[in-house]
């Protein structure tokens, strides 16, 4: 885990490589106190440390945590998501956790704890520490959580295939954790056809509304297809696009593509654009589209 001492004292700082813990550097006598506060390093949690130069990613601060947390504290949620390369969290989101309701585990900013039986097929050895299996993960993105967050992060597991959907939907069914009832309503609302997080938000808070849009419909003419929106009310023939949404990193979403939304509009279609500050208040951005719908009957 250390260079050794000889290259550590070539460096000006310190030259301890990866994540380390300061309090077990200190002991090993290749560092000092004062070293650890030097411009040499950066500080990721309380005791723990990696060279300044490092890029700071959410899964670098996971690999910290691990180091710090009880053993049978064990990363899941986001943060496990993203460890298994599929970015649910950001580099300065919290490091969920959850831990049985014995475990004593010292207050640390940039964690998030939750309490809760962990059985043995919960987890796996990751490094220093546990990291949850995919069913746990997939279960802790789901519960105590906002509905439409829930769902958003449960698309994009399940489009990125790390778990099935309707495994997901038998396990929680068979559940009685706190907040199940939310998470099973969750797991019914999941579409793994959502192409990113906004647009599963945009389609769950609809579905509260009473709304049942459908995901990536393709809009046609007489010629064939025009384009493929993000959601769409066939027989209204309106479409609702997020407005930022790409389309397999090309740059034609409609958003984007006048003439294709010429086309759009000419084939009958009326486009509702969502953009990031009507997200945010979902109950005019659902009157917004229940106008479009009215316009159309």
């Amino acid at each position: 885990m250390w260079r050794s001492v000889g290259a550590m004292r070539a460096r000006t700082c310190v030259g301890l490589d990866g994540v380390f813990r300061g309090s077990q550097a200190i002991d090993a006598g290749l560092v000092t106190r004062s070293q650890l506060r030097c411009s040499g390093v950066q500080r990721l949690f309380h005791d723990v440390y990696v060279a300044a130069g490092a890029e700071v990613t959410h899964q670098l601060r996971c690999q910290g945590a691990a180091l710090v947390l009880p053993e049978n504290g064990v990363i899941t949620g986001r943060s496990a998501a993203t460890v298994l390369g599929v970015p649910l969290a950001w580099p300065d989101d919290p490091v969920q956790v959850v831990a049985p309701p014995t475990t004593r585990i010292a207050r640390r900013r940039g964690f998030d704890v939750r309490r809760t039986a962990i059985e043995p097929c919960d987890w796996r050895p990751w490094l220093a520490g546990r990291l949850a299996s995919l069913p746990r993960m997939a279960l802790d993105l789901l519960l105590d959580r906002p509905l439409p967050d829930a769902v958003a992060d449960l698309d994009v597991v399940v489009r990125a295939g790390l778990v099935d959907l309707a495994a997901v939907q038998m396990m929680v069914a068979a559940r009685h954790d706190k907040g199940i009832v939310a998470a099973r309503r969750a797991a019914q609302l999941a579409d793994p056809r959502a192409e990113s997080r906004p647009e599963s938000k945009v389609r769950v808070w609809l579905a509260l509304a009473g709304l049942e849009p459908e995901p990536q419909y393709w809009i046609e003419d007489s010629t064939g297809r025009i384009a493929r929106t993000d959601l769409a009310f066939p027989a209204r023939k309106v479409a609702v696009e997020y407005d930022g949404g790409w389309r397999d990193g090309q740059l034609w979403a409609l958003n984007h593509d006048r003439a294709r939304l010429n086309r759009v509009q000419a084939a009958g279609w009326e486009v509702v654009f969502v953009t990031a500050p009507l997200l945010r208040d979902p109950d005019r951005m659902v009157r917004t589209v229940r106008a479009a719908l009215a316009r159309r009957r």
